[in-house]
């Protein structure tokens, strides 16, 4: 992987990363401690996998800590932040990377609680860490972002309306934060080559990839996307608060 952010660029720095023992929240934890940046690894239940993470991290010469959290789970949220505070006493970056909602087997409204509720009280929790000049990092896709302009696949509707609305109630919280001094920005990325999304989405739909890697003429995979995100981290805010990673010819601006 190649590196986004130049060296030491955020030594002293701590940045958290939900839903980071693999792929791109992984990846983006990656970036940001090769950047100098000490991280907090979330994870739900892959604890041998976020370890194993922070191992590797630790030898780029930063503090890394692992914490398991369930994000649906206000008392584990807060028990997550918690814990940083012990350890770094501050919060400066927080990727809001975690999502979900086609697993098999859970509650009908549990995209909503995970993709929306869960996303605002992450926020809500950890603001009492974060100071001026912090900066908050929401991760979506280009098929919820845009989902009220343009379908997606039936499969995918439910999670993306869900995503849409955790952005949305996201952003309605940038008037206080920037009250605050808090920075906010959106990374909405297209379908992301080798996610378990995608993955689901191809088994429901087969060729749905190959048909928008057709459309696009390129879909990012994991590391090059996370490498995006990492920089969202960091790069001026658009004044729209927003960052579009790919083709978005196709959908309805």
């Amino acid at each position: 992987m190649s590196q986004p952010l130049p060296a030491a660029s955020l030594t002293g720095k701590t940045a958290l990363v939900t839903g980071s023992s693999r792929g791109i929240g992984a990846d983006t934890a990656r970036y940001l401690a090769e950047a100098g940046a000490n991280v907090v690894i979330n994870f739900r239940n892959k604890a041998p996998r976020a370890e194993k993470l922070a191992t590797e991290l630790r030898t780029l010469g930063v503090d890394v800590l692992t914490v398991g959290a369930d994000l649906t789970d206000p008392a584990s949220v807060d028990e997550m932040f918690a814990a940083v505070k012990e350890r770094f006493g501050s919060l400066d970056i927080l990727v809001l990377n975690a999502s979900g909602g086609m697993e098999g087997g859970m509650a009908e409204d549990y995209a909503l609680t995970l993709n929306r509720d869960a996303q605002v009280g992450a926020l809500e929790s950890s603001l009492p860490l974060m100071a001026a000049g912090s900066r908050v990092v929401f991760v979506t896709s280009h098929q919820a972002h845009f989902i009220e302009t343009t379908p997606t696949m039936p499969e995918y509707e439910p999670v993306a309306k869900s995503k849409r609305a955790g952005e949305d109630a996201l952003r309605e919280r940038i008037p206080a934060l920037t009250e605050k001094g808090i920075e906010f920005v959106v990374v909405s990325g297209d379908m992301i080559e080798g996610t378990i999304t995608a993955t689901l989405l191809e088994r429901a739909n087969p060729g749905a990839i190959a048909e928008r890697r057709e459309s696009a003429g390129k879909l990012y995979n994991v590391s090059e996307f996370a490498a995006e995100v990492a920089r969202a981290a960091v790069e001026p805010v658009p004044a729209d608060h927003t960052r579009l990673i790919g083709d978005t010819s196709s959908f309805g601006v």
